[in-house]
């Protein structure tokens, strides 16, 4: 099959592929679709490569934007024949199989035998008709499969065009299929492949049946029907007539196989000689446009050969940054290992020692004395500021002396906090009043105290959260102040050991408790300290602010309502979790 004809068969399955996606497509009718699909249909005409691709991609876009997968596709088989129609067979086939490994990725099965159709084209020009044969016979196997049936028949044609010589008879069985599928999808359709079936008489050599075709086809004209057979039809009707030098001109007219077709009619007609030129004319021009085509085929492989060295270079450099980066990794690792090695150490010597501390009776009494460095640092500070308040030479700005007022109310703050919990401990220990219990709202109770706590913080990163999982309109009995003092505490921890993070305030109920969790994304809590945390003046981090008494407060005051609080040991981080669980009393 020549060029030509090769392009008029892909137009005409185009066509189908874009009438079956019509139905029910209301954007063809847009002015925006008409003229961007005249556009490509006028520069397809033209042969300028320069306007057809950028017309094509436009229309690409707005059907890509529209979510019409299957005309989309569609155009893009239309560059795949513009290049076939400019003889870049090269290009044809990168086209084709990038296609194709596209649909495979995106795994649209139902469309994959437009890739396989355009490789049975280019199969075929290239003069391996095995494969083409294979990919047509595909192309029918998936269009049944997919019900695409309207568009099957130009399939057939394609594989009669390649087996009317080597097997005449199974072409025009062919033609029979495909004649029945068209007379039930497209009968307008049904015209132009009997023209095709005429043509394979004269091929068969059975004038009569060619002759009853010929008629035929001269009767669908007047009724107004057309077909891409007609002009070949006219020149072998001359032929048959004897009017051999006529059909040699209409030959020599015809765009397709002109050389070709005057050899056969010559030859047909007894004159060997012209017969002979004009088929050594049409093997030059043969061997001329496949000499351009094999020059233009190679041009495009060392192209490719190019671009793959030039990919191969940035792959190579790029593996050796790849070793550098994994290599340096290596050695930071091997550096954080050491650094996390010499830590646990420290961490287990430090433990060894507090452990000795622990163990003596004036624990207590010993710890209680340290702690006036806890006191003594905020008030060396406020001590500071309150003698630059006080000397008359030192010029305060309203900025300074507004800084000078928070950080002395954050250090009495600091220290009134450090005295309230020492003497609350205390009198929790000897106290043995019970606490008086009131109905509360449970959801607005905590959004309070979550609320006032958040009050109480300078600017910080931290974020908090409230999330609950009982009604608005739950109660229970219990004393505020209690629960404040209980959560308060877990609610510090988790903000001072979480500098950029999340603190989250956490409730839901069983059948007779109040749960309650604080969960930070901080540094965490050894699962080893899980109890030891809870012992009073234990700080697992020495240079946090407190004296360590806040968790056992939290504890204490728990127990007080006759719950308790844990640290969950199996929460995975990052951070910690605290459970306080409390009895909802009847």
């Amino acid at each position: 099959m020549k060029l030509k004809y090769l392009i008029l068969t892909i137009a005409v399955l185009a066509s189908s592929v874009s009438a079956h996606a019509d139905n029910s497509s209301d954007y063809k009718q847009s002015k925006e679709y008409l003229t961007l699909r005249d556009s490509v249909h006028h520069t397809f005409n033209s042969g300028d490569s320069a306007r057809f691709f950028k017309a094509v991609s436009a229309l690409e876009d707005y059907l890509s934007r529209q979510g019409d997968v299957h005309v989309y596709y569609t155009q893009r088989c239309n560059e795949i024949v513009f290049e076939l129609n400019r003889q870049r067979i090269f290009e044809a086939y990168k086209l084709a199989t990038q296609l194709s490994r596209e649909l495979t990725e995106k795994k649209l099965d139902k469309e994959m035998y437009m890739a396989i159709n355009m490789m049975g084209h280019i199969y075929n020009y290239c003069g391996d008709k095995k494969s083409a044969k294979q990919c047509f016979w595909d192309v029918i196997r998936r269009m049944e499969q997919e019900g695409y049936l309207e568009s099957e028949p130009p399939i057939y044609m394609n594989l009669v065009n390649i087996l009317m010589t080597e097997n005449p008879q199974e072409a025009m069985r062919l033609i029979d299929q495909a004649v029945a599928i068209a007379q039930k999808t497209q009968p307008d359709r049904v015209f132009d492949i009997e023209a095709r079936r005429t043509l394979g008489y004269y091929t068969l050599g059975d004038t009569q049946r060619f002759m009853e075709g010929y008629e035929a086809y001269r009767q669908g004209l007047e009724k107004g029907l057309s077909t891409v057979h007609g002009r070949r039809l006219e020149i072998y009707y001359q032929t048959l007539l004897g009017n051999i030098d006529e059909a040699v001109r209409m030959a020599g007219e015809n765009k397709e196989d002109p050389y070709e077709t005057q050899a056969e009619i010559l030859s047909r007609a007894g004159r060997w000689q012209e017969a002979f030129e004009a088929l050594k004319k049409g093997t030059a021009e043969t061997d001329s446009i496949n000499s351009l085509l094999l020059s233009s085929s190679m041009q495009g492989i060392q192209n490719e050969l190019k671009v793959y060295e030039a990919e191969r270079h940035v792959y190579r450099l790029w593996v050796y940054g790849l070793a550098f980066i994994i290599l340096l990794l290596l050695l930071l690792i091997m550096a954080y290992i050491y650094i996390l090695q010499m830590r646990r150490r420290h961490w287990r010597e430090m433990e060894k020692a507090y452990q000795r501390v622990l163990e003596s009776d004036n624990m207590k009494t010993a710890f209680i004395k340290n702690i006036s460095h806890e006191v003594r640092t905020p008030l060396n500070i406020i001590s500071g500021y309150a003698q630059v308040i006080a000397d008359p030479d030192y010029d305060v700005s309203p900025y300074e002396r507004h800084r000078i007022a928070e950080t002395v109310m954050d250090n009495t703050h600091r220290i009134t906090k450090m005295v309230d919990e020492v003497l609350e401990m205390s009198l929790n220990e000897t106290s043995g009043e019970e606490y008086k219990l009131t109905s509360v709202a449970c959801n607005d109770l905590l959004r309070r105290l979550l609320s006032d706590f958040q009050k109480t913080l300078p600017p910080t990163k931290t974020q908090f959260r409230f999330e609950t999982s009982v009604d608005d309109d739950f109660t229970f009995d219990t004393n505020e102040g209690v629960l404040r003092r209980i959560i308060n505490p877990l609610l510090e921890n988790a903000e001072k050991n979480t500098e950029t993070g999340v603190v989250t305030l956490r409730c839901s109920t069983d059948s007779a408790h109040l749960l309650l969790q604080v969960e930070d994304t901080g540094c965490g809590i050894p699962a080893n300290e899980a109890e030891h945390i809870f012992e009073r003046f234990v700080k697992l981090d020495n240079f946090k602010v407190g004296v360590g008494l806040g968790l056992p407060l939290s504890r204490t005051m728990a127990n007080r309502l006759g719950g308790t609080v844990r640290l969950d040991t199996s929460y995975a981080g990052p951070g910690a979790r605290f459970e306080v669980e409390i009895p909802i009393h009847p």
